[in-house]
């Protein structure tokens, strides 16, 4: 007995098909939305890869918090130190003073200076919307948009990092 496989691509191309032959072609033509959609679409699609690959990119900190993050927006190729269960994300949180990692699960760069950031704990318990801003060539702001607050162990006590946090770009 042999089983046959057809994928969803092939099985839809199918359909299409069979329905244009049986029913005939359709009629329905685009309103004036929704080429306008379709426009905004494909504009919106020009703007996702900034033209400098460095950018986001890197290690940036903060001395005052003694937190720093390593990012690499554009392939997601950053494996957490003492995590690489998780295999290769966009980046990680760290902190000098605190062993657990704060995961950027997904980067989307929305702007060639921002980029939209998903990040969540070590334990999977908390997670939040950020913002990642570019100020000049040097300096970044994070700005923690919705979600559990950003906190680290400092001396056994639980430290809130503040809503807007600037960080700057390690020499590395």
């Amino acid at each position: 007995m042999q089983i046959h496989f057809i994928t969803a691509s092939l099985t839809a191309a199918l359909v299409g098909v069979l329905t244009t032959l049986f029913v005939g072609f359709p009629k329905q033509v685009p309103t004036t939305t929704e080429k306008a959609m379709n426009t905004t679409l494909i504009v919106a699609e020009r703007h996702d890869e900034p033209t400098d690959s460095t950018t986001f990119r890197g290690t940036f900190t903060n001395d005052e918090y003694q937190v720093w993050i390593t990012i690499d927006f554009y392939g997601s190729t950053v494996t957490v130190p003492e995590q690489e269960l998780f295999g290769q994300l966009p980046g990680y949180l760290g902190a000098k003073r605190d062993p657990r990692k704060w995961f950027i699960t997904d980067a989307t760069i929305t702007s060639p200076k921002t980029a939209h950031l998903e990040i969540i704990n070590d334990y999977g318990s908390e997670d939040l919307e950020a913002t990642l801003t570019q100020l000049n060539d040097s300096t970044y702001q994070l700005h923690q948009d919705d979600g559990s607050p950003l906190r680290i162990v400092v001396k056994s006590k639980w430290v809130k990092l503040p809503k807007t946090l600037v960080l700057i770009r390690s020499k590395q």
